[in-house]
Parts: structure tokens; C-alpha cells; sequence
């Protein structure tokens, strides 16, 4: 059952040291309810947050984090001892042979000038090589112990993005209201962009650096309106590509329900 929201609750929440934090409740659903807070967090690096900052993740209620960030980062980035459960669910890891096919799609979709075309055609491409990854990530959430869940990858918004878009529409959120909440993340990740495109030494990297602070709104539209035509919407793409069960799927939904 939906819990409304208190009047001091936001959904975009202060965790010292990241900036994308923010709560998939409050959303509005399409049978007249919303969805449920302080039950899944979306979040950029939980690696950054400061001592103050994980003690305000474990008092909101956050018990278990689902790190979609790939073995590559982890390298550069190695675990610590966190107060909370940690879950890795890579949201794309490949084979070298992999890697090489993927990388020449992704070229033919860059060359592309229209942003929100790039933007929806490197979630879709992702989305059909890595179909079991992102159920993965569904089904993590899904089978999480009881208490708070925190889903992020690096900044929080294409893997993350990806993920937390599923589950609200599993929820029963519209698609223009998954969209609004997805588009959020280019303003709160604003402060990184902008140090990022002071030091860049090239207009060449300064470009790149532009193209992948965008989330136009329009890129998650189109992909679920993508997976609509493909598949039959989001359940059945889990299912029939990703490998979900029924009860993974009602149990998904059910996280913020």
C-alpha cells in the first residue's frame, strides 16, 4: 500500500559527498496511488559519501546497496568497509569479442547530431546485449532483505537511470512522470560536469563531456516506448529477455508498492 509523503520529506536528499541522491517514492501511479518512500534510493558513487554522509544513508533506513558499477571500476576503486549490505550486479560486463562489436555499434549511433537519438540508441543497444544484466539488477532489488535499498553505478544516471526507470514502471508510474524523475540527473550532477569541462584540455573532450552529462527527458521516453514495440513494455522484456519470473517481477513492483 502506498504511505504517503510527510510534508518534510523531499525526494532529493543531502548524503554528504554525492549529488544525485534522491527517493523513488512519491511518484504518482497510474490507479491514483504513489509509490513508496524510503524503500529504493537512486544514487551516483555511495563510494563517495563522508562518514556524516553514511550515517544519514543508515538513518534514513538504508540497509543493502545494489552496485551496478562494472569489475574495471572496482579496480581503480576497491571495496571498503561500509555499515550496509553490499550486492554487485554489473550492469555490463563483456567479452573482449563482445567488446569490439559493441564498440563499432556505439560508433555508428555517435555519429548521430540529434542528442536525445544518441542518448536512446546507446540505452537500447545496451539494453539488448546486456538484457540478463539489467534483470539482474531488477531481480537484486526484488530479493533484497527488508529495509531500505540504495541502487547506484558511478554518477547515477544511465545504468542507474536504466534500472530505477524498470522498476517504477513496473510500479505503475507513466512514462513521462519516469522521464521527469531520469532528467533530474543532468541538474544535480551539474557541479561535476562543469569542474569536469573546466579541466578538459580539448574542445574535442569538452564535447564528449557535453554529450554525457545529457538526460533529456525524450532518451527514456523512447526507450520505453522502444521496449513497448519490441517486447510488449518493460515486464515482458524482463521476462522473455532477461529470464525474470513472475514472482521477481510482482516482487519488484511490490518494493514500491
Amino acid at each position: 500500500m502506498s504511505q504517503p509523503s510527510p510534508p518534510e520529506v523531499s525526494r532529493n536528499l543531502d548524503w554528504d559527498g554525492c549529488l544525485n541522491v534522491r527517493d523513488l517514492g512519491g511518484h504518482p501511479t497510474a490507479d491514483g496511488t504513489e509509490t513508496r518512500w524510503r524503500s529504493v534510493v537512486r544514487a551516483d558513487s555511495i563510494r563517495r559519501l563522508t562518514d556524516e554522509g553514511w550515517r544519514t544513508a543508515v538513518d534514513y533506513g538504508i540497509r543493502t546497496a545494489i552496485d551496478l558499477r562494472g569489475d574495471h571500476e572496482l579496480a581503480d576503486d576497491p571495496p571498503g568497509d561500509v555499515p550496509i549490505d553490499v550486492v554487485r550486479v554489473p550492469f555490463m560486463e563483456a567479452s573482449a569479442d563482445d567488446t569490439k562489436r559493441i564498440e563499432a555499434e556505439l560508433k555508428a549511433i555517435a555519429r548521430l547530431q540529434e542528442p536525445v537519438a544518441v542518448t536512446s540508441g546507446f540505452y537500447l543497444l545496451f539494453l539488448e546485449h546486456f538484457s540478463k544484466n539489467a534483470a539482474a539488477g531488477v531481480r537484486a532489488v526484488a530479493r533484497a532483505p527488508d529495509g531500505g535499498v540504495v541502487v547506484h553505478c558511478a554518477g547515477g544516471k544511465d545504468r542507474t537511470g536504466l534500472l530505477c526507470a524498470f522498476l517504477l514502471d513496473l510500479a505503475g508510474v507513466p512514462a513521462d512522470e519516469i522521464a521527469a524523475d531520469y532528467a533530474l540527473s543532468e541538474h544535480r550532477l551539474r557541479p561535476r560536469y562543469d569542474a569536469w569541462l573546466a579541466e578538459a584540455e580539448t574542445e574535442a573532450e569538452r564535447e564528449r563531456i557535453r554529450r554525457v552529462s545529457r538526460s533529456p527527458a525524450d532518451a527514456m521516453l523512447g526507450v520505453l516506448e522502444e521496449l513497448e514495440r519490441r517486447y510488449g513494455g518493460v515486464a515482458e522484456y524482463l521476462r522473455r529477455s532477461g529470464g525474470l519470473t513472475d514472482e521477481e517481477l510482482v516482487l519488484a513492483a511490490g518494493r514500491l508498492r
